[in-house]
């Protein structure tokens, strides 16, 4: 009788984790978390990617970011016709999965980022021709990213 208690117990708490469980999203709206994912996009539009490596949960200044650039709707009808967006987030108060959290510690590896926020930019191998290459766009970027002045 005891080991019947014991297995449904085990099978009511199992199946309260499987049903709690979700797919992992970006903080913010619209940006994807799958580095492979914004390169296919990356590549099918020609858009650069804009990496916004942050610390969602405990970062001060990108919470301060997020509030006063990314949630607006100014920055997301630019960004849409732009870039594609890509959040790589390092948090510390959640776990990420496995594979996102080695994809983001190898993106931070490689933009040798040691503070958050930081932006970064990316355009796919084979762009097509008259795209905006990416030093030039990522100081556009960077300069209306600060002053808060998309165009429409």
């Amino acid at each position: 009788m005891r080991i019947y208690s014991i297995l449904a117990s085990l099978l009511l708490i199992s199946s309260m984790a499987f049903g709690q469980s979700k797919t992992y999203t970006a903080a913010n709206e619209g940006w994807l978390v799958s580095l492979d994912e914004a390169y296919a996009l990356s590549q099918k539009t020609g858009k650069p990617i804009m990496a916004n490596f942050t610390g969602s949960d405990w970062c001060g200044w990108c919470k301060r970011l997020t509030a006063s650039v990314f949630s607006k709707p100014e920055f997301k009808k630019w960004a849409d016709k732009n870039v594609v967006l890509l959040e790589l987030d390092y948090p510390k108060r959640f776990k990420l999965p496995t594979d996102i959290q080695q994809q983001n510690a190898n993106m931070q590896q490689s933009f040798r980022v040691t503070g958050f926020p930081t932006l970064g930019c990316s355009m796919p191998p084979r762009t097509k021709p008259g795209t905006i290459p990416c030093r030039p766009w990522a100081k556009q970027a960077t300069r209306q990213v600060w002053t808060n002045s998309f165009p429409p």
